[in-house]
């Protein structure tokens, strides 16, 4: 939940306003230096986080003027600080009595009841603050959601949607409830009168294709998508939903037609543009006659410094165990970030898995050479020579490369094993039975 954090700022505002205030005493209600000095004293006590002597010093000046709000203010402030949540409440409720339109002490109040968690109260102060200030309406709709009135949160989302534009928080949580089938109906029709009221919006029509695929409702995504297509011919966003048709009937080229003018497009946004991208590489996977157009697709991301589009892919085959597309796509990754170390280890897991011993062999004592400090790529060194059967370059390797080991018993367990058997492969029975009971005893530590 965003929060508005004046309470630093307030300490400086207060004790700018006193200092201003003393300056013209007729104007003030500080009257006598001893108010001020007990005034002073709780500023400086509360500047060194002394709250119990700040306090103390607010109370003598509340028994000279008893019903000044600054005083009551102050003492909010302070109990907050000690976490007296109650009487910091009373102390800045206080003030609202005395100064309604004291924007600060509702703040205040808004600060106890979010420390508190108590979110009904909450809604009612910052009710009370949206007259000062508009922008706590994002705070409003974040209470509606953790209170769980959905709809008046979803009446307020849409209220800021069309005043001050959509935003990340508020699309994750307009998804949220758009979830639950009771409030769909509501928003398409809100969506379709708007659609009738503007055509030219494109932006309804998305958002309605959206809910409509979202709720399993095809047919009528696309049907939006051809009315969108008729009021704006060429529209890449009707492109969407076209895309999605054409995927559920199978049609991969008319697929790949509509998923090129999207990847191409200026207008759609990249998460949309990766969600079209992971729909076409599901469909894909198991067709190598569309190996060209994913090659493609991954070309309009090049550019793209938030989502590296074939490590992704690279990852989305490896979790399948497709090890050929994997290694594939992770070095056509690493070909423009060749430092991205965890393309790297996964890469050489790839090899490892397929499995492929000499490029991995080739790869890591390459990488040994480039990081030295390393010991994933002496372990996968050391695996891919024995696995060659060159026990002697394992050892030296695997030897190595076991004292850069720190905190990771797994690793550690598996350079013992490899050590094992490479020492097994040169005849020495009784380093093979050393370190295959290190890494016994390791794997029963970590039962």
């Amino acid at each position: 939940m965003k929060r508005f954090g004046y309470l630093f700022l307030l300490g400086i505002f207060i004790q700018t306003h006193v200092a201003a205030q003393i300056q013209e005493p007729e104007d003030v209600a500080m009257e006598s230096n001893e108010f001020r000095n007990h005034f002073y004293e709780s500023l400086k006590q509360k500047g060194i986080e002394n709250y119990d002597k700040a306090v103390s010093a607010l109370q003598r000046c509340q028994k000279l003027e008893p019903n000044n709000p600054v005083v009551f203010f102050e003492l909010g402030k302070n109990y907050l600080a000690q976490k007296d949540y109650k009487k910091a409440y009373e102390n800045f409720e206080q003030v609202t009595k005395l100064d309604p339109k004291n924007k600060w002490a509702w703040v205040g109040m808004y600060d106890v009841c979010y420390e508190t968690k108590d979110y009904n109260q909450a809604i009612i102060i910052v009710k009370k603050l949206i007259e000062f200030k508009n922008e706590y309406k994002e705070d409003l709709t974040s209470l509606y959601m953790n209170t769980q009135q959905f709809d008046k949160a979803l009446v307020l989302i849409n209220e800021l949607n069309e005043t001050v534009g959509s935003n990340d928080l508020r699309d994750n949580y307009k998804a949220a409830i758009m979830k639950d089938p009771k409030f769909q109906g509501s928003e398409i029709s809100n969506l379709l009168d708007k659609i009738k009221l503007n055509p030219k919006d494109e932006a309804n029509y998305v958002t309605l294709m959206f809910l409509y695929w979202d709720s399993n409702q095809d047919a009528k995504a696309l049907e939006i998508a051809q009315r969108l297509e008729k009021e704006i011919p060429g529209s890449d966003w009707a492109q969407i939903s076209l895309f999605k048709y054409h995927l559920t009937k199978a049609d991969g080229t008319k697929a790949v037609k509509a998923m090129n003018q999207i990847l191409a497009s200026k207008k759609v946004d990249n998460k949309i543009r990766h969600r079209v991208m992971n729909e076409f590489l599901l469909f894909a996977k198991d067709k190598p006659e569309f190996d060209a157009d994913l090659q493609k697709a991954i070309s309009f991301f090049e550019n793209d410094r938030e989502v590296r589009v074939a490590k992704e892919i690279a990852k989305f085959y490896h979790s399948k165990k497709n090890w050929d597309q994997a290694i594939r796509y992770y070095e056509q990754h690493l070909k423009s970030e060749p430092g991205d170390m965890e393309a790297i280890m996964l890469v050489l897991d790839a090899y490892s898995q397929k499995p492929d011993y000499v490029i991995l062999g080739e790869r890591a004592e390459g990488l040994v050479e480039s990081y030295p400090l390393q010991p994933q790529f002496y372990y996968y060194a050391g695996l891919a020579y024995n696995q060659q059967k060159n026990f002697k370059k394992a050892k030296d390797l695997l030897e190595i490369g076991v004292d850069y080991v720190v905190d990771d018993k797994s690793l550690e367990t598996n350079f013992y094993i490899q050590l094992g058997e490479a020492f097994n492969g040169l005849g020495d029975q009784k380093k093979k039975q050393e370190y295959f009971v290190k890494a016994e005893k390791l794997m029963e530590k970590k039962k």
